[in-house]
């Protein structure tokens, strides 16, 4: 693997020195039931597909843009996969608020001004990339809306000296 490459592959540890909270680690052992990002793990034999006996995948985060440039939606976390004949164990990467904090950081990372202190770059971010959703509420006995509520999740994804 090309050096570039990994760098690009490994960008997501960034996050880990940037005013988003740390992501953890979250690990699984069992039968195989984690796709890579969305087959379980294989390898192409003879121009085809077949499962993975033995070996490693690395998935690293998964992201696209949508409607411009720096519109960015979260796919999925980075992991790693070993498989060894029908067990697999898996280290996945565990974001507080998943999809709004990759979304807020890839931005933050991305489409920031690198020579700003962070906490004008987070201001950056809620200017440009706001996270403020609309959350509704339902009776659970009739599915009726009861309430609704905005979440700035920039409030649950940032550490606690980069809030207002």
């Amino acid at each position: 693997m090309k050096l570039k490459y990994l760098k690009e592959d490994l960008m997501f540890l960034k996050a880990l020195n940037s005013p988003f909270k740390p992501f953890k680690l979250k690990f699984y052992a069992g039968k195989k039931a984690i796709g890579t990002p969305y087959f379980f793990p294989r390898k192409v034999v003879g121009g085809m597909f077949v499962p993975k006996k033995i070996g490693f995948d690395f998935v690293s985060l998964g992201w696209k843009t949508k409607w411009r440039d720096a519109d960015y939606r979260f796919e999925w976390a980075p992991r790693l996969s070993f498989v060894f004949f029908k067990w697999q164990i898996v280290v996945m990467v565990q974001a507080p608020e998943q999809d709004h904090y990759w979304e807020a950081w890839l931005y933050y990372e991305r489409n920031t001004d690198k020579r700003l202190p962070k906490w004008l770059r987070i201001r950056q971010c809620r200017e440009e990339f706001p996270l403020l959703w609309t959350v509704y509420h339902k009776n659970p006995k009739t599915g009726e809306t009861t309430d609704k509520e905005t979440v700035d999740y920039y409030n649950h994804i940032l550490k606690s000296k980069y809030l207002k």
